[in-house]
């Protein structure tokens, strides 16, 4: 049974991350847009964001996913020593994940895919994303009692 509730919380966290990670990303492309001068009325940002939400958050999904299997058993690793500490683990755990995985693409492909890693700002905001499935993972995974059961 613990087994199918960290596979949710893994599911809710890497939905969270990506989600929230695909609007970053499409906002700080509007913003680099509007720094050129273009108009981005509220009607056409919102149509961006939701097809962002439906074509990229899947692309997203799958790094976010990859990077959350090995920082949360890591984090678990901690966690199972610092108890206390649990939630704050996880939720650095997600923001390393996701900024360990955009800056291993960058380093790994001939251009930056993600537009918003071009800049720390961006990156920063990306890792955030992670803290936030971070925290959602830490929320929904039972705890352990005294005896090491869910």
């Amino acid at each position: 049974m613990r087994i199918l509730l960290s596979l949710r919380a893994w599911l809710a966290a890497t939905i969270v991350a990506a989600a929230t990670g695909s609007i970053v990303q499409t906002q700080v492309n509007l913003a680099a847009i509007t720094a050129l001068g273009a108009p981005v009325p509220p009607g056409l940002r919102l149509q961006t964001t939701l097809q962002d939400l439906a074509g990229f958050a899947p692309l997203l999904a799958g790094v976010t996913a990859t990077g959350f299997l090995v920082a949360f058993p890591v984090a678990a690793l901690f966690a199972g020593r610092w108890p206390g500490a649990r939630t704050v683990l996880y939720t650095l755990a997600g923001a390393a994940a996701v900024g360990t995985a955009m800056l291993v693409m960058n380093a790994a492909l001939p251009a930056t895919v993600i537009g918003a890693t071009r800049s720390v700002t961006g990156l920063l905001a990306l890792s955030t994303a992670g803290a936030l499935g971070g925290w959602v993972f830490a929320a929904l995974l039972p705890r352990r009692d005294s005896r090491g059961m869910a």
